[in-house]
C-alpha cells in the first residue's frame, strides 16, 4: 500500500455506516491529552498536539493492508467518525504510550490518538482516564502571517463554547477533513513534515469568509459540523480547516 492508498482511505471515506444496535460496539479514537496538575500546557499547543496525532495515524504506515492496524482504520473510516478525549497525567500518561497510537508533542502540549476500536472494548490503560472535566484557560491566538501558521490553518468557531476536551476531538476531525484539502503528492510532503498545523481564532468577515469558503467547496476550506452528542447542536460548525494560502499572503 503506497501513500496514495493510505490517503485515499482517509479522504474517501464513507462514514455513512450504521451504528451497531450495541451502543458499546460503536466506534471511536481515543485522543489522549496531557496535562499534568502542576504544569499544565497552553490551551493553543495542546490543541496542535492532538490535531497533529489524530491525521499522524490514520496516515501511518502500520495501516497499510497487512499491518497490525490496517482492519481498525478500514472499520472505523467506514464508519461514523468518533474521536473521545481523555486527559492524562503522571504514570497514567506513561501508561497510554504503551498503547497502540502515535503521540505528538508542540510547545508545551502532547496528545497521544489511540487506535480506533470499540467504545466497549477500550484498553484499560485508556478507559480509566476521565473525560469530563478537561479544561484549560487561555485565547487561542489570531491569525496572523502564512510563516506563523504552516500550510494548514484549523479555525475555531467563535461563537461556540466547548471545553478543551470538546475541542480537542473537533480539531482532530478538522486535521482529517484538511488532508483532503491537498492533492495526494503534497498531502505526502505535508505527512513526510509530521503535518504541521496552527489553531486559531478567526472572528468577524475572516470567519464569515471561511464559512462561505467551505460552502462553495473550492477546495481550499472544509467545515467540521458537529453531531450533538455532547456540550453543543446538532449541525454546528466548530471547526473550519483551511489551506493557509487561502486566509493570508
Amino acid at each position: 500500500m503506497t501513500f496514495d492508498d493510505r490517503y485515499r482511505r482517509l479522504v474517501d471515506r464513507t462514514g455513512n455506516r450504521i451504528d451497531p444496535d450495541d451502543p458499546a460496539d460503536v466506534l471511536a479514537m481515543p485522543v489522549i491529552v496531557r496535562i499534568e496538575k502542576s504544569d499544565p500546557p497552553a490551551r493553543a499547543d495542546l490543541l496542535v498536539a492532538a490535531a497533529r496525532a489524530a491525521v499522524l495515524l490514520c496516515l501511518d504506515e502500520r495501516g497499510d493492508p497487512g499491518g497490525p492496524w490496517a482492519s481498525a482504520l478500514d472499520s472505523w473510516c467506514g464508519a461514523r467518525i468518533r474521536k473521545i478525549a481523555r486527559r492524562a497525567r503522571g504514570t497514567h500518561w506513561v501508561a497510554a504510550g504503551d498503547v497502540d497510537g502515535v503521540t505528538t508533542e508542540d510547545g508545551t502540549g502532547a496528545a497521544r490518538a489511540i487506535l480506533p476500536g470499540p467504545v466497549g472494548a477500550v484498553d484499560r490503560r485508556i478507559a480509566r482516564l476521565q473525560i469530563g472535566g478537561t479544561d484549560l484557560s487561555g485565547d487561542l491566538p489570531a491569525l496572523r502571517s502564512a510563516a506563523d501558521v504552516g500550510p494548514v490553518v484549523l479555525a475555531v468557531n467563535p461563537g461556540l463554547t466547548m471545553t478543551v476536551g470538546k475541542l480537542a476531538a473537533q480539531v482532530g476531525h478538522g486535521s482529517m477533513l484538511a488532508a483532503g484539502l491537498f492533492p495526494s503528492d503534497e498531502a505526502e510532503r505535508w505527512y513526510d513534515d509530521a503535518c504541521p498545523l496552527s489553531v486559531c481564532s478567526v472572528t468577524g468577515d475572516g470567519w464569515r469568509e471561511l464559512l462561505r469558503a467551505a460552502d462553495d467547496d473550492d477546495g481550499t476550506a472544509v467545515a467540521v459540523r458537529d453531531a450533538g452528542y455532547t456540550e453543543i447542536a446538532p449541525g454546528s460548525v466548530t471547526v473550519i480547516a483551511a489551506r493557509a494560502s487561502r486566509l493570508v499572503p
